[in-house]
């Protein structure tokens, strides 16, 4: 049995496997603990593809992309395809002339949200702490405190949006805030 469960906390929707048999359960994203008989169950099935492609369906709903998301092949069709494409990430950074162990060590660099070069954020880590920073900004603010720090203005647009569709920041009347 699978369930789509969300957090109180921070809104994240993920799949819980067992979740009658289970007392607790720790959102992936925050990481609090929740009793899994407290958590609100948006969808529960015996089928892991029907449950992924419902919580996808929900993520979709919450940031208003749900006509977008209707035109998208089911998850279970997705991995198919992934997994019949039969280039990995080490082969395709090779045929494209890169080296893929620097390629994976930035990544892992990015990842940790600091650019190994230079000791500064990377550019996601400066837009949300523009919005952590900020008392409850609008976008405007956001941009400005984000281009102040070295991010192009463009950029910080769209990172900004990256965030909201990504569940981390949510706008409430043109204000922003982490979640």
């Amino acid at each position: 049995m699978y369930a789509v469960v969300g957090c109180t906390d921070c809104a994240n929707m993920w799949l819980l496997s067992d979740p009658d048999g289970s007392k607790t359960a720790t959102c992936p994203r925050c990481g609090r603990r929740h009793q899994t008989k407290k958590l609100r169950r948006f969808f529960e099935s015996d089928d892991r593809d029907a449950a992924r492609q419902a919580r996808s369906a929900l993520l979709a709903k919450k940031h208003g992309d749900s006509e977008a998301f209707a035109q998208v092949e089911h998850v279970s069709e997705l991995d198919r395809r992934v997994e019949e494409s039969g280039v990995d990430d080490r082969e395709y950074l090779e045929g494209s002339g890169l080296d893929a162990d620097e390629v994976f060590e930035a990544g892992e660099a990015a990842s940790r949200g600091r650019n190994s070069s230079s000791g500064s954020p990377d550019r996601l880590t400066v837009v949300r702490e523009a919005v952590r920073d900020g008392d409850r900004p609008t976008e405007e603010e956001v941009v400005a405190a984000a281009v102040e720090r070295g991010v192009p203005e463009d950029r910080a647009r769209d990172l900004l949006d990256k965030l909201r569709r990504r569940g981390e920041v949510s706008e409430s009347r043109g204000r922003h805030r982490l979640v």
